[in-house]
């Protein structure tokens, strides 16, 4: 007797690590608190770190995002490396109007290269504070430019006017979730998930 196969299984569920890294006062906690909160505080500057949860009932998945905030401040540098190991996607902020900013945010990129492979982590360059454009010391060009050589997302966002805060998220997930699908195995004639090994590259990394 054949199987009936029901069209509307299970949902897959998936638990990603978001974290965000960036200068002090870029506006990261903001972003993170105007994404899953829905509001826009001046909030001090973080202590380490903050965690916040969302959940996104999509079509295709039910996703779990844990955003992780780091501080910004030099004096937490050093232990920066505990908040982002096991991450699946990053988010480095810089704001528009502060260059400098923009340079630290290339130097947490080559930090995060130390520490993933390429494939490993989703990372998404966000120049926030699109309010202040009147005092815009980088321009979306440069980010655009900058973003497109490393192979990042790249958008800009405005926490305080909720300025795609949402989409740079939802960019962040749907890049994760093409991702899940490049890796899940396909599916043989003869009904059994196969895996092509010499596709999958196995590579290893020390430390």
């Amino acid at each position: 007797m054949a199987q009936t196969v029901t069209p509307e299984g299970p949902r897959p569920s998936h638990m990603y690590k978001v974290v965000l890294l960036g200068s002090m006062s870029v506006g990261k906690s903001s972003l993170a608190y105007r994404y899953v909160k829905n509001d826009f505080r001046e909030l001090l500057p973080t202590v380490g770190c903050s965690f916040f949860t969302q959940i996104l009932e999509l079509d295709e998945a039910t996703v779990k995002f844990e955003i992780w905030d780091t501080a910004g401040q030099e004096k937490y540098q050093s232990v920066c490396h505990l908040y982002y190991r096991d991450a699946h996607a990053a988010l480095l902020v810089y704001d528009i109007a502060n260059k400098q900013t923009f340079s630290r945010a290339k130097l947490w990129l080559e930090e995060l290269e130390k520490k993933f492979l390429p494939d490993e982590i989703v990372i998404a360059l966000v120049g926030n504070k699109t309010d202040l454009a009147a005092e815009r010391e980088v321009t979306t060009e440069e980010g655009e430019d900058f973003a497109r050589t490393k192979g990042l997302l790249f958008m800009e966002t405005s926490a305080k006017s909720n300025h795609q805060v949402n989409d740079v998220f939802m960019a962040v997930v749907q890049e994760l979730l093409r991702r899940e699908k490049e890796k899940a195995p396909r599916p043989s004639p003869h009904g059994r998930a196969t895996v092509d090994l010499r596709a999958s590259g196995t590579r290893t990394r020390c430390c």
